[in-house]
């Protein structure tokens, strides 16, 4: 993974007015309610059919035409919605998705690139950066003998992904939770060190420093076949920027891969 890398009603005054009093703020809710699913969908529909969408002058990243206007793809929180949405049952996209699922997905990420309110992100890393993110979505994904091999159909689950980043150090952790099953649940973490520097405006540089794996039983575990799962997850490369506003980051590396974080600040990993 990269490193910087790889959501009263009114009291009635009478029983007389209660019910209808009631009754209509109901309807309001619900309204509002249909409102926001209408808007998540259209946009669901707007990037499977586009693919990919709207920088400034109407064309996506690729230079195909897309959305020209704010109108046409709605307010960042409706992107991030319908993006949320997208991502509902595919677990980060660590085990792969299909095609359609992908490509309505990049178009998301697209529209929000294209809105990104930090275009210089690398001259706010403290405010904007600095703390801890969740993955949510990650293009890298562990399918066929290479997930056999790490024994992650069954026997061990992965957890969350966690990326705690510290701007005064110039540090970035990146920590993959695991599950193992069997006669006793147990828990562990790789846990990938890495440092960086700014390489421009928008990206920086990531060397990797050091791994480790704990407890040891998960270690032993891992042991054969360490140099494959480190290879997965090596953040070493560069990292661009491509959006980052008070609770979500987007990041594209030097491999291609794009990655989705939230901010998650209160969890302690």
């Amino acid at each position: 993974m990269a490193a910087l890398i790889l959501r009263p009603l009114p009291q009635a005054w009478s029983n007389f007015e209660a019910f209808p009093r009631n009754r209509l703020a109901k309807g309001t809710q619900n309204r509002r309610h249909s409102s926001r699913k209408r808007s998540a969908s259209a946009l669901v529909a707007s990037a499977s059919t586009t693919g990919a969408t709207g920088m400034a002058d109407g064309t996506n990243r690729n230079g195909r035409d897309g959305p020209s206007s704010t109108a046409e793809v709605g307010t960042i929180d409706d992107i991030k919605a319908a993006l949320y949405q997208a991502l509902t049952g595919i677990d980060r996209g660590i085990f792969g998705a299909t095609s359609s699922k992908k490509s309505e997905i990049a178009g998301f990420v697209e529209l929000l690139e294209s809105r990104n309110p930090t275009p210089y992100p690398t001259d706010h890393l403290r405010d904007k950066v600095d703390g801890c993110w969740k993955l949510v979505y990650s293009t890298i994904s562990i399918l066929g003998s290479t997930r056999t091999k790490l024994g992650l159909r069954g026997f061990i689950s992965l957890g969350d992904f966690f990326q705690i980043i510290n701007v005064a150090k110039e540090e970035a952790t990146n920590v993959i939770k695991f599950n193992l099953r069997g006669l006793q649940l147990l828990s562990g973490q790789l846990t990938i060190e890495a440092s960086y520097r700014i390489a421009s405006k928008t990206r920086v540089d990531i060397k990797l420093e050091r791994s480790n794996i704990t407890p040891d039983q998960l270690m032993k575990i891992f042991e054969k076949n360490l140099d494959l799962l480190l290879a997965i997850f090596n953040p070493q490369g560069w990292l661009e920027i491509t959006y980052v506003d008070e609770s979500m980051r987007i990041g594209r590396d030097d491999k291609g891969n794009i990655f989705v974080l939230e901010r998650n600040d209160d969890i302690e990993v």
